[in-house]
């Protein structure tokens, strides 16, 4: 049995979906062993129940001025106090934009090796097998550690959160870290518009590609996305093409996403779009072109002008959820 450390992640004062499936692997890391969360920012114990109820054992808050906006230099001194004082034999962050800045600066700190972008375990406790794609998704890895920490980051929605228990309860400490020399300061952050669901963690995408010709073609993926309670997305043509803002590329340079359901409306399957979102549960794509490279990986195929097809989808989806 082991110990192991997992960092939650909260944005605008709720608790991020990778962090309980960050706790879920934990668990099986474990073996039976303690999972301990770890939350950071100006006001974290507020949050603390809420991973008890996903199953986190005990968890550790950090609070203190500095960590209210992400640094690296910040939020690096403050878990580095928390495992000096736990001493775990594992850590899990999720494979978010946070995490991957993160967690090479906590490995190189610990000398350990750092499994990233895990999808799934196998097995459990010291006998647990990480796996991780390569190759821009086209093979995947399996990876045993033999480091006396084990340590890996989980891309989101792949590993299946355990089932929220009301009235569960972790223990919850406070650990007083004196946070200095910080060579980068945030003052304010100014975000874009990104009304509705995080992209990276949407069980829905629609995602539009040059198809989609103009900005407003967008309109009518939005209005879908929104029905189904899913995210838009783009590929990078389209962004190229300034019909979105770059904070919704999928793709290779951009985000990776593996939902339930990804709608590819318009994009023609470029191998660099292929790798953010290949490994999505059910893919839909389509395309006037039948020849169209999306298809290949497909499960379901429409050959057909897309501002045909989206509102007719939408209709017959409205349709069946007003039942």
């Amino acid at each position: 049995m082991s110990k192991v450390l997992v960092l939650a992640e909260s944005r605008e004062g709720s608790l991020r979906n990778v962090s309980f499936e960050a706790i879920a692997a934990g668990k099986k890391i474990s073996g039976g062993g303690e999972v301990v969360a770890v939350l950071l920012g100006d006001a974290a114990g507020e949050q603390a129940a809420e991973l008890g109820a996903f199953g986190a054992d005990r968890v550790v808050t950090v609070e203190h001025p500095h960590l209210k906006q992400y640094t690296s230099d910040g939020y690096g001194q403050a878990l580095m106090a928390v495992i000096e004082q736990e001493n775990p034999e594992a850590i899990v962050f999720g494979h978010t934009a946070l995490g991957k800045d993160l967690s090479p600066k906590i490995a190189a700190k610990l000398q350990v090796g750092l499994v990233s972008d895990v999808t799934d375990i196998e097995g459990e406790g010291d006998e647990a097998i990480f796996i991780r794609p390569i190759y821009s998704g086209k093979a995947f890895e399996k990876v045993k550690l033999k480091d006396d920490v084990k340590f890996i980051t989980v891309r989101p929605n792949n590993i299946a959160p355990l089932a929220k228990e009301e009235g569960r309860a972790a223990e919850v400490s406070s650990l007083s870290v004196d946070i200095t020399n910080l060579r980068t300061i945030i003052k304010e952050v100014v975000r874009k518009s990104t009304d509705g669901v995080d992209l990276s963690e949407a069980k829905v995408v629609v995602a539009g590609g040059r198809g989609v010709k103009s900005a407003d073609g967008f309109a009518p993926l939005k209005e879908l996305a929104d029905l189904l309670g899913g995210a838009v997305g783009a590929s990078r043509g389209a962004c190229d093409a300034d019909y979105v803002d770059y904070s919704l590329q999928i793709g290779q340079t951009g985000k990776v996403v593996t939902p339930d359901l990804y709608i590819a409306a318009g994009i023609s399957g470029a191998i660099q779009h292929l790798a953010g979102m290949s490994n999505s549960k059910v893919i839909v794509a389509i395309n006037k072109d039948p020849e169209a490279n999306i298809f290949k990986v497909a499960d379901y195929g429409i050959v057909g002008d897309l501002f045909e097809v989206i509102p007719m989808l939408t209709e017959e989806f409205r349709a069946v959820l007003s039942k």
